[in-house]
């Protein structure tokens, strides 16, 4: 189901002031029966069960899957998930400390936004769960506690970092030299044809004709997107295939080996990977931390629908996606719609955002901005404003100044020291909890 939180985290702007953060996905693994059920470990006496394990097992085994990351023994992921429920837990606790919690109508607008972002409608999006063997009270406990972690990391963690010019300063000084492969930036796009479990020869080998047909087309120069879009069966497909930057330890080694002495541009694949096979595009590469002395700006324009009491964002979704219709078959203009529909203080400039550098936009907006050609309208965008219908302009090649690309390092900076204070904080909070280990889990 790849049901996606991204719209219920965030932070609350359009133009971001900080990092990006990351975000968490609800479990797309089915209950699995709990006919026999006990105790795998006690978090300061709050138990962590067997079938909650045996859930999260699942679904980590389900996304190593479709990255194509070759899965490790079983008995050594269950061990690093069972890791992984204990400090959610003693995070979760760590929240009611503080008497954080989250009120009916942020969970609320949070699963609407979660339903929206997988375009579905609240009463799809409930029937699609279900179907996945998902209870409504699992779903909504799933997304009131990736709120939770949400607020107490933002509290006791985030709020607290500071960047400073010499910070800044020892950053560039160390990147310099990197003496690893992690400190690589990879932008890759993906095709990824499926092949399914106990495939026959003959299947396996019809389904290798098909991604190499990809592969050849795209050598051919044409466009990788449209080829992802056609092609591809994973969850990026959508997105033009693309990953975004990433530094090569965040990537599978049969990705970063197969692009390791690639150009920009070159194509890489078929691969095979226990997922099916891979055909693979460089978009681009940099080390790590340190910016381009040029971006790509995009001129961009959006309409934006805000959900409230008359219309809920499901209803937005509908009513942009009938737009989207009208402006692809001519007959009504973006900018005069969007001087008569959109929400947004841009409305009176037909919805025009001016040019953008990369970074100025919260994810799901960029993301999807960054997937479309000058002149495309995409389809509705849910975001933590509304619902956005957007439309690229143009692109240009800008040259950073000084001060741009030190703003750029401060964000690149500001991330680290937010990862390495959450790691040294979770570790606190691990060393103060008492953890008690039962019985052997049952996989």
């Amino acid at each position: 189901m790849g049901l996606c939180l991204a719209a219920a985290v965030q932070a609350q702007s359009l133009r971001a002031s900080g990092p990006l953060g990351t975000s968490s996905g609800l479990s797309a693994a089915v209950d699995t029966p709990r006919t026999v059920d006990f105790v795998v470990a006690l978090v300061n006496s709050e138990p962590v069960t067997n079938h909650e394990l045996r859930v999260r097992l699942l679904r980590a085994e389900q996304q190593l899957a479709q990255q194509g990351t070759p899965l490790p023994p079983r008995a050594e992921l269950a061990r690093q998930v069972l890791e992984g429920l204990i400090n959610e837990r003693v995070q979760l606790q760590r929240a009611s400390e503080l008497g954080l919690s989250v009120d009916e109508a942020t969970l609320a607008r949070a699963e609407e936004s979660v339903a929206a972002q997988n375009q579905l409608s609240l009463q799809a999006f409930r029937q699609r769960a279900m179907a996945d063997g998902l209870s409504l009270e699992t779903v909504r406990e799933q997304l009131r506690n990736q709120l939770l972690l949400q607020q107490v990391r933002e509290r006791d963690v985030e709020a607290r970092v500071r960047v400073t010019e010499v910070d800044i300063d020892n950053f560039v000084r160390e990147q310099s030299n990197p003496s690893d492969l992690s400190q690589v930036g990879l932008n890759l796009a993906h095709i990824l044809v499926r092949v399914p479990e106990g495939a026959t020869p003959e299947q396996v080998q019809t389904l290798q004709a098909r991604v190499q047909q990809a592969a050849d087309r795209a050598r051919q120069g044409e466009d990788f997107a449209a080829l992802a879009r056609q092609y591809s069966d994973a969850p990026e497909a959508a997105s033009g295939g693309a990953f975004g930057w990433r530094t090569a330890d965040r990537l599978p080694d049969l990705f970063v080996a197969a692009t390791r002495s690639l150009n920009p541009g070159a194509i890489a694949g078929p691969l095979r990977s226990p997922a099916g096979f891979h055909v693979l595009q460089l978009v681009d590469k940099r080390m790590a931390g340190l910016p381009d002395a040029t971006v790509t700006q995009t001129r961009v324009r959006h309409i934006l629908l805000r959900p409230g009491p008359q219309a809920s964002e499901s209803d937005a979704m509908a009513r942009l996606a009938q737009v989207r219709e009208q402006i692809r078959s001519g007959q009504v203009r973006f900018e005069a719609v969007a001087r008569e529909l959109s929400q947004d203080g841009s409305a009176s400039e037909g919805g025009d955002l001016g040019w953008a550098s990369p970074g100025q936009f919260v994810p799901e907006f960029e993301q999807a901005m960054n997937s479309l050609r000058p002149g495309d309208v995409s389809p509705p965008v849910a975001s933590r404003f509304g619902v956005h219908l957007i439309q690229v302009q143009e692109r240009r090649q800008v040259q950073l100044t000084a001060r741009e690309q030190r703003d750029l390092l401060r964000g690149v900076v500001r991330e680290q020291k937010t990862a390495q204070a959450l790691q040294n904080w979770l570790q606190d909070l691990r060393a103060r909890a008492f953890v008690e280990y039962r019985e052997a889990p049952q996989l």
